[in-house]
């Protein structure tokens, strides 16, 4: 089945409708495995290289510092103990993985869920070849025109001759974010108010998630 959206042209005119597969963006979203999608991508974005030194590995304190009995003092051992300014780290942290597993299908669900549920703020536009140089005012113009405010996600294929001129003009602007469509993820998905996805980036993205 399919459902339309208009196509833009980057001055904000309507082309006309564009039919997209409602089996991508159209499903029912689901909550869950959106919010398991999204502990695995900040889970694996973690480097988990944190480390503090136990008392065996802290360097020194291999003499007694006083001796066991008649002191008055409480007996130690070795300066280095956690009881001590410079001793080790009682259950310090250590370098580990943080990376979850996720099926690939889960995966693609969640990804079809962030989509569809974001189906009312995605703006389609044929491509960004409006942009001549890169400028960043260019890059505004077509925003201004397509009626975009708040965290934008843009979704395009910077390779191709049309948009070759898009990174460098979008990159200067704090509330926009460029992604590869192959680079599709929860986070950005959710995080944005509105989402701008070329027409290439939309069969691409379709293609992948349908299966």
């Amino acid at each position: 089945m399919t459902k339309q959206l208009m196509i833009h042209n980057s001055d904000g005119s309507q082309i006309g409708p564009i039919d997209i597969d409602e089996k991508v963006f159209g499903e029912e979203p689901n909550v869950h495995v959106m919010h398991l999608a999204l502990k695995r991508q900040l889970s694996n974005a973690r480097a988990g290289t944190a480390c503090a030194k136990t008392r065996s590995e802290v360097r020194g304190g291999g003499k007694k510092p006083w001796k066991q009995k008649g002191t008055g003092r409480a007996r130690a051992g070795s300066l280095r103990s956690p009881l001590f300014a410079g001793g080790g780290v009682i259950f310090g942290p250590k370098p580990r993985d943080y990376s979850l597993s996720m099926p690939v299908k889960a995966r693609r669900l969640a990804l079809r869920s962030a989509l569809s549920s974001k189906t009312d703020n995605i703006k389609i536009i044929k491509d960004f070849s409006a942009i001549l140089s890169p400028k960043t005012k260019e890059f505004i113009k077509i925003l201004d025109s397509l009626a975009v405010s708040g965290k934008i996600l843009v979704i395009a294929e910077t390779n191709n001759a049309e948009n070759q001129h898009l990174k460098l003009s979008a990159r200067n602007i704090p509330n926009v974010k460029l992604i590869l469509p192959s680079n599709l993820n929860v986070k950005d998905l959710l995080e944005a108010d509105h989402i701008i996805i070329t027409e290439a980036a939309i069969n691409d993205i379709t293609e992948r998630l349908k299966k």
